[in-house]
């Protein structure tokens, strides 16, 4: 007798670090009922990483389980290659109804503007996602746009995680029960804005006084205070949103079939590090650590943890093994399905590779290259201008001690440059300047070269002899 197929419920907010929610247990300033309940119910996994901590470079990984020196997105605001072979693709054409509701960050969209009506187009720009309420990048969180299916755009009502919960109550009500569906539900919601962040009744649920991190440098204290009020009202926005997904599946009756994933392509710095509160693009654990909690009922204990290393090319092959889905033979990451859905004692891995290209979030700029890997208990990593650090994450989660230096962990650094070393071989990363992929990228912004050199047609459709 075959299993049923389990239906995907991914829910993507932006900069959600794992360090800033109680679950984690680093920081206790507010509470957040909707992601404990869902953690209640399923797994925890202690070491999700952002391993390229931008939303370009991440959420590329995600959708086509390959790296960004293959798939060319080492900045932001980079149109991607109709020829690359998504994960909407791969389940699309195994039968699930595949839906994409929010922010897509894949695509040029209308920069270098940011405060019009951005498009992503249909077709191949959208890799495989058929109901389509999405933008590429805007942060115009009250009444903001979306494109359809079609050409045309509209409006969400209210704020931004009412409007995408209002979308996912319309995808769930147009699939048919009989078949299986995949949905993202990606709010931009927690970064940065030049409007308001929020509506006025999330400051009021916030405590009189906003705790800061406990590596909060003091010289940022006045500015992580303002910026972590913004933050955190934010996170209280979508953990409602959370909230209300989950009653909507209970609503239509399929929860039990359904894997519901809360997680975020990167974190921000708080003022940890002496970084700029809302920064990025850094190898330090609040950018680094993402949440990743899941639920299957029935599927996955409730309430467990898992120590699993989980990297973004990972996501893809992982979840179609898990689902019966073909893996795609560009896919770069690692089938993790083993230790992540059925409890396999098997680590998966012992490293992932960390890494920066550019000095600027969206352009090709010299000047703060940095590579390095992650394992379950240590963070290393090594500038090209020669800054090195190394820390010991478990017995110092807040990274206040650079060991780098320390004689007493001379091997381990040797050791885990020795890692680094093989795994950028295996990615064929130059570890080069940033003005060394100035011409991957057309004057278009379309990719069209990769580490291994030129590229055809950006506007080429995929051989899809490769899904089998």
């Amino acid at each position: 007798m075959s299993v049923k197929r389990p239906n995907i419920l991914y829910i993507l907010p932006d900069q959600v670090s794992a360090s800033i929610l109680p679950l984690y247990g680093r920081y206790k300033g507010i509470s957040t009922p909707n992601i404990d309940r869902l953690a209640a119910q399923g797994v925890t996994l202690n070491n999700a990483v952002s391993t390229a901590p931008v939303c370009t470079p991440y959420r590329s990984m995600m959708m086509t389980g390959r790296h960004p020196l293959t798939t060319g997105h080492v900045i932001n605001f980079v149109r991607t290659r109709n020829d690359e072979i998504g994960l909407g693709d791969a389940f699309a054409r195994a039968g699930y109804r595949t839906g994409y509701v929010g922010k897509w960050h894949l695509h040029t969209g209308s920069f270098p503007e940011i405060d019009g009506r951005d498009y992503v187009p249909e077709g191949r720009d959208r890799l495989g996602w058929q109901y389509w309420r999405g933008y590429n990048f805007h942060t115009d969180y009250f009444d903001g746009w979306v494109n359809r299916d079609d050409w045309r755009t509209e409006r969400w009502k209210g704020y931004e995680t009412e409007g995408l919960a209002t979308y996912t109550r319309e995808f769930l009500d147009t699939t048919p029960a009989d078949q299986p569906f995949f949905l993202v539900v990606s709010p931009h919601q927690c970064h940065w804005t030049p409007y308001k962040f929020v509506p006025d009744a999330y400051y009021d649920r916030l405590p009189d006084k906003i705790e800061l991190t406990d590596n909060c440098v003091p010289e940022m204290a006045d500015k992580s205070r303002k910026m972590m009020r913004e933050y955190l009202a934010m996170l209280l926005a979508v953990d409602d949103m959370l909230g209300e997904l989950l009653d909507q599946l209970d609503a239509t009756g399929r929860a039990e079939d359904t894997l519901v994933i809360f997680t975020s392509d990167h974190g921000t710095q708080f003022g940890a590090q002496g970084c700029d509160p809302w920064a990025k693009r850094v190898p330090y654990e609040e950018s680094v650590r993402v949440p990743w909690v899941m639920r299957w009922p029935g599927r996955l204990a409730p309430g467990t943890r898992n120590d699993t290393l989980l990297g973004p090319a990972d996501i893809m092959p992982s979840l179609c093994t898990l689902c019966g889905v073909p893996i795609p033979r560009t896919v770069e990451g690692v089938d993790l399905s083993g230790p992540l859905f059925r409890g396999d004692p098997a680590p998966g891995q012992d490293a992932v590779l960390l890494m920066s290209f550019s000095n600027e979030y969206d352009f090709i700029a010299d000047g703060d290259e940095w590579r390095g890997v992650r394992t379950p208990t240590h963070t290393y990593a090594r500038w090209l201008n020669g800054k090195c650090v190394l820390f010991d994450d478990t017995a110092d989660p807040s990274q206040s001690r650079n060991l780098a230096d320390d004689p007493d962990h001379a091997d381990l650094r040797a050791k885990l440059e020795s890692t680094m070393q093989v795994l950028m071989q295996r990615r064929s990363d130059p570890f080069a300047h940033c003005s060394t992929y100035a011409d991957w990228i057309d004057t278009n912004r379309r990719i069209v070269a990769n580490t291994h050199g030129p590229l055809g047609n950006p506007e080429d459709q995929p051989d899809w002899s490769l899904i089998q």
